[in-house]
């Protein structure tokens, strides 16, 4: 019976080892074609793609959502890499009619004076009217990585800790 048992789990195995090379490159091959144009859409811009357009992005619920595009400049390789000037825009929606607001809020690295730091800082913008929504633009230099969060809660001068600290940070760019 243990002889058995140990000769399917070595066929299961060898079947997973000879399937994953295959997903693999099926899963290149497509983002390759997604990239180029010729393939279909994705949502968001992967951190290979460095710039372009990003989104749809949805709140927890689909209470709100943001969606917008990307533009850097520039890209300096010194100690740490860093593009010297991002251009971020796009729209946020509130999607619901009661009292809460649809969030974008943005966590902003670059690389400090020195070259030898990379601080972050967030950057939010909210919407809280149904059916209009609000458009931003915003720049940042010596920008090392973008990273985005959509939330839904109350209007406030800033995100709440939840909106901030739970779930992930979905990466819009990161520079090479």
């Amino acid at each position: 019976m243990t002889i058995s048992r140990l000769l399917t789990g070595l066929a299961l195995a060898t079947a997973l080892v000879s399937i994953a090379p295959a997903t693999a490159q099926a899963a290149t091959a497509q983002a390759a074609t997604a990239q180029d144009g010729t393939g279909p859409a994705t949502t968001g811009t992967t951190a290979s793609q460095g710039a372009g357009p990003w989104g749809t992005y949805y709140a927890p619920g689909r209470r709100a959502k943001t969606k917008g595009s990307l533009t850097v400049s520039g890209e300096d390789h010194a100690v740490i890499p860093a593009a010297e000037l991002g251009r971020i825009s796009g729209k946020v929606y509130d999607l619901t009619r009661g009292p809460s607001c649809g969030w974008a809020v943005f966590r902003l690295t670059y690389r400090t004076a020195d070259g030898k730091n990379l601080p972050f800082k967030h950057r939010s913008v909210v919407d809280c009217s149904y059916g209009t929504p609000k458009s931003f633009t915003f720049t940042q230099r010596d920008l090392y990585q973008v990273e985005l969060k959509v939330c839904s809660e109350a209007r406030a001068s800033k995100p709440s800790l939840n909106c901030l600290y739970a779930g992930s940070w979905k990466v819009l760019y990161v520079s090479k």
